[in-house]
């Protein structure tokens, strides 16, 4: 069944050289690094709040930014991350590696950043509808309080995390494995505990899920806690008597599917209780008087769509340290893959390590992501950063974390920036200057 729209006439906003939709890390990188090159860019957020999965996702901790030797995410990505750390006096000033995050912080950062550079922000504004033809964005629809409206700009970058705009405006894109259903990484729904003994936590062992010793275990199989079915328990001090957690997997589902991402919802909320509840069962001497103080707005999507850009990255070319001629940053992260119990179980039975799946650089080793992974094939006017940039579902493991966004966005932008100047054609960039300027503003790329 299909409901066919009355014509009708809505307002129109145009004079934008860059439009950004979403403003999570990717995106009020992509929004500052367009803006400071002067161009005139509008930035659109569904939530609140600029920051995405480092505020209203509530992720406690920064992916590492250094390759163990050395800060490898830089540019912009490092002011940020340093001017969070300057706000949280109890982190180490010379930590680079999963450094606690306050989201209440990050989210003043972000503000500042965008009037520094004059970038217009609209919150709880959400994509609607893209009017695109034969490659070209010519508007977008957006809903907010205002109604319907259509934006024009000469560049549009898409920062959704679910490469929304990508995919209405008619970019070819994949979702998951594509099969149908399509099997995607597992979600989190982050959230934070209060009234936590700040030293019992602190003298205790580790609780995360490799440390076989943790009360996670002993929670998982305790049937009081039925919402706790596996042993996924990243957790960070984010302020005295505050915990953050990165914690427990939900049943696999497909985050572009709105009913079943509000099921996910609902039962990442019944984990957090679940989680404070056990911890007061199985660690009182740091939980006995905790309670869940929030769950976080916005779900810790791992996997969704995928753009088909100009180059696809591979777990080949993580493998290989491989470097572009046209690389814009690089990443040292691991191949993190939240597989589904089904895929573990494939992995068990043609007896494939662990080590091999989820493999890991030694120390100063990165690879290189090319410029032609933001740039989606056949599509005119349009860039793409984040965890949507082409590449393979095993090296989305590691490209999608939070110090990746940062990077990619801030070549975006400034990729924006220059097309605009021009024909608006984001595959005619001229990547030597793009490479050159990104220097100058402290990127690190070979």
């Amino acid at each position: 069944m299909s409901y066919t729209l009355k014509p009708r006439e809505i307002p129109m906003h145009d004079g934008y050289d860059v439009i950004v939709v979403g403003g999570g890390p990717a995106g009020v990188a992509a929004a500052y690094s367009a803006a400071r090159e002067g161009a005139n860019t509008l930035l659109i957020e569904a939530t609140g709040a600029l920051g995405g999965m480092s505020t209203m996702g509530m992720v406690p901790a920064w992916c590492p930014f250094s390759d163990k030797e050395k800060i490898i995410y830089r540019g912009l990505a490092e002011r940020i991350f340093n001017a969070g750390k300057a706000e949280t006096p109890f982190v180490d000033p010379k930590r680079l590696d999963w450094v606690p995050i306050n989201p209440e912080v990050m989210k003043v950062i972000y503000d500042d950043l965008m009037n520094e550079v004059g970038v217009k922000v609209l919150f709880g504004t959400v994509l609607s509808s893209v009017d695109a033809e034969d490659g070209k964005i010519n508007a977008i629809i957006v809903t907010n309080k205002a109604g319907l409206s259509a934006y024009s700009a000469k560049v549009y970058i898409d920062c959704t995390g679910d490469g929304d705009l990508s995919a209405y405006a008619g970019a070819e894109f994949h979702l998951g494995d594509d099969d149908d259903p399509p099997s995607v990484q597992m979600s989190t729904l982050c959230f934070s505990l209060g009234g936590v003994n700040s030293e019992g936590y602190r003298a205790g062992s580790t609780l995360h899920g490799d440390n076989r010793s943790s009360p996670i275990w002993k929670m998982k199989d305790d049937p009081r806690f039925p919402y706790i079915t596996d042993a996924h328990f990243c957790n960070n001090t984010i302020g005295k008597g505050a915990v953050g957690f990165n914690a427990g997997h939900l049943p696999e589902f497909v985050g572009t599917d709105p009913e079943e991402l509000s099921k996910a919802y609902m039962l990442g909320r019944k984990k957090a209780h679940d989680v404070a509840k056990g911890l007061a069962e199985y660690y009182p001497e740091a939980f006995a008087d905790a309670y869940v103080l929030e769950t976080a707005p916005l779900m810790g999507i791992r996997e969704s769509r995928r753009i088909v850009g100009d180059y696809t990255l591979t777990a080949d070319d993580y493998m290989s340290r491989a470097t572009f001629p046209d690389e814009i940053s690089r990443n040292s992260y691991y191949l993190d893959v939240h597989r589904t119990a089904k895929e573990k179980a494939a992995q068990i039975a043609a007896g494939v390590s662990e080590e091999k799946v989820n493999a890991r650089y030694g120390k100063g080793e990165s690879h290189g992501i090319p410029y032609r992974c933001l740039t989606p094939k056949g599509m005119v006017n349009l860039l793409c950063a984040g965890r949507i940039i082409s590449c393979d579902r095993r090296i989305l493991g590691s490209v999608r974390v939070m110090p990746n966004c940062f990077t990619t966005g801030e070549a975006a932008g400034l990729a924006a920036a220059l097309a605009a100047s021009g024909d608006s054609n984001v595959h005619a960039v001229d990547v030597g200057l793009l490479r050159d300027k990104l220097r100058e503003y402290g990127a690190y790329f070979n």
